[in-house]
């Protein structure tokens, strides 16, 4: 670790990253990417553009046509996702030119990527950050799938989404990006003690009491803020019901409140989490990636609640951090119940997040003249909708 550790603080804006491979296992970062593109490991029907590289995973684009079909399914071992169409398909229809998916249905869309894996190379999948911030539920599925979101190592086929808006019917079109996919080489396997001595290098979050006592499995607890940060009493917001028709495609477009109803802090209590209701909401601590690490939140942790905490849980290397201007970053939580009205509380542990290193430095980092759209940020919402100034 200790020439990785000579990188990973950079003493201005300029990335300093050493092209060539520093461990044989890990996360490929955004020149391994490139090359995998170039190799054909990663493939598509059309060109890989630069926008959709990032530090530590590639954004895959929506395909021309999209299929209707009357349930969520995995194809299981011994079938592909093209047979199982043919049984649950209700009908299909073109992408071209934009098409609105309705909140409650569920899609299935062809994506433009496709993988030729090499051996023990294998792939995950997650929303984009602005798809899970909208309440829109995506899944990876490959042929021969038995688990949504996991491309076993060595496969090579035809990727597939599923796609299921919850809160708000939204506007899509052939190449809208919704989900993003890692590659990893290897197994790499971490551990509390490697989790602390990287937290005393960068500082993985700013509350020493909660990194303390939440370190577990290799896994870092964060918490929630439930009674506003700063001069404000504003801590979340909730998806409104019947709300207008959202179109991916625009940036700062949207006043939130016709979407989104205010959450705000009542002295001594929480937040009752309503089981039909979807909230977004922010840790209490500012979190930091170094640059020679991902991150990634995990959805479900059944010991702390019983409530997704995260539809879209990539965390890119370099969000956060100081040295790029990333400093005071928090974590934005999409938050729903499941089955029972939850309470949580100033400070309790709503989620996990797994840090895996990089098989090397990428040559990109997230916030960093790359578009990053969540830097710096506190309580926010997807990139559609307006930013207070």
């Amino acid at each position: 670790m200790a020439d990785v550790a000579e990188h990973r603080l950079f003493a201005d804006t300029e990335m300093k990253a050493n092209p060539e491979t520093i461990h044989s296992t890990g996360v490929v970062p955004s020149q391994g990417l490139r090359d995998a593109v170039e190799r054909g490991e990663i493939k598509s029907t059309e060109p890989v553009s630069e926008e959709q590289i990032q530090p530590a995973s590639v954004d895959l684009r929506l395909g021309p046509v999209a299929y209707r079909t009357r349930a969520s399914f995995l194809p299981g071992r011994s079938a592909s996702v093209g047979q199982k169409i043919e049984s649950y398909a209700m009908h299909q229809f073109s992408l071209d030119g934009g098409a609105v998916l309705e909140k409650g249905c569920v899609y299935l869309v062809p994506l433009m990527e496709s993988l030729q894996l090499r051996h023990r190379t294998s792939a995950m999948a997650n929303p984009k950050s602005s798809t899970g911030r909208l309440d829109v539920f995506c899944r990876l599925i490959t042929d021969g799938g038995t688990e949504f979101d996991h491309v076993r190592a060595g496969y090579r086929g035809p990727l597939w989404v599923e796609i299921s808006p919850r809160s708000f019917s939204i506007l899509v079109e052939t190449g809208t990006r919704l989900l993003q996919l890692r590659v990893k080489r290897g197994a790499p396997r971490w551990s509390d003690s490697a989790l602390r001595e990287l937290h005393a290098e960068v500082g993985l979050i700013d509350d020493e009491t909660v990194f303390e006592e939440n370190v577990k499995q290799g896994l870092l607890a964060i918490t929630v803020d439930a009674q506003g940060i700063g001069d404000t009493d504003l801590i979340g917001w909730r998806a409104r019901k019947n709300a207008d028709l959202i179109d991916i495609s625009e940036i700062n477009h949207y006043d939130p409140e016709d979407f989104w109803e205010p959450v705000r802090a009542h002295a001594g209590q929480g937040v009752i989490l309503d089981p039909n209701d979807f909230y977004i909401l922010s840790s209490k601590e500012s979190v930091t990636v170094p640059a020679d690490h991902a991150a990634e939140m995990l959805a479900y942790d059944t010991l702390v609640g019983e409530f997704r905490v995260h539809y879209a849980g990539f965390f890119d290397p370099g969000f956060g951090l100081a040295d790029i201007g990333g400093e005071g970053t928090r974590a934005v939580l999409e938050v729903r119940s499941r089955d029972v009205p939850f309470m949580i509380e100033d400070g309790q542990v709503v989620g996990r997040l797994l840090y895996e290193r990089l098989t090397a430095l990428p040559d990109k980092l997230y916030g960093q003249n790359i578009g990053s759209n969540y830097q710096r940020q506190g309580l926010a919402l997807s990139k559609q909708f307006k930013r207070s100034q």
